[in-house]
């Protein structure tokens, strides 16, 4: 036997309509309503201070650069081929500097591996494996 009134329903209703929409709400970026309602009835985690260090070095708009626009052009010129040159040179000489000094290291680190310790036997004890 059912002893629901219409406006009981209706209340009902429109107070699991209006959670629902607090629910949602709370995934918001700033305005929180569900995390507000906690907070302020003291419930809520403590909202810590932001360090000084952190309101000193962050700027207060981020700006970034708008989908569909293309990298501004490079400050420093390209280098040329002379230049190119030079620097493959220079990594090369670095490559043989490497490899010299690991075949150096990989001879000194050449030496055999000790054998392993043989322990005597003890008289009256069986091994197993």
């Amino acid at each position: 036997m059912r002893f629901s009134t219409p406006l009981t329903s209706r209340a009902s209703l429109a107070g699991l309509a209006g959670l629902a929409l607090m629910g949602l709400a709370a995934c918001a970026g700033d305005s929180n309503p569900a995390r507000d309602l906690v907070a302020s009835v003291g419930a809520g985690p403590k909202m810590a201070t932001t360090p000084d260090f952190v309101s000193t070095t962050r700027p207060a708009t981020l700006e970034y650069m708008p989908v569909g626009t293309s990298n501004p052009g490079r400050t420093t010129a390209a280098k040329t081929a002379d230049e190119l040159k030079a620097v493959e040179a220079e990594l090369d000489a670095a490559r043989t500097r490497n490899e010299a000094a690991g075949a150096a290291a990989a001879q000194l680190g050449g030496t055999p591996a000790p054998e392993p310790v043989v322990l005597p036997k003890k008289p009256g004890s069986v091994r197993t494996q």
